[in-house]
């Protein structure tokens, strides 16, 4: 499973981070963007909440 943060989306609320800090951080530009290429096995089930969750829709996963 992936996660791909768009960029012109994030309104950098951070709801991913909080929800899921194992994939996703914040840059400079306070814009969220993954950690990592593939989610670790135990956080998918929250790396799916912070996309469902986020209210930009900026996340989309790839199964």
């Amino acid at each position: 499973m992936r996660a791909h943060v768009i960029p012109e989306k994030c309104t950098g609320c951070e709801l991913c981070v909080a929800t899921c800090p194992e994939v996703f951080e914040m840059t400079d530009e306070n814009i969220a963007r993954e950690k990592t290429d593939e989610a670790p096995d135990a956080a998918r089930g929250s790396c799916r909440e912070a996309a469902e969750d986020c209210p930009a829709e900026a996340i989309e996963i790839d199964e």
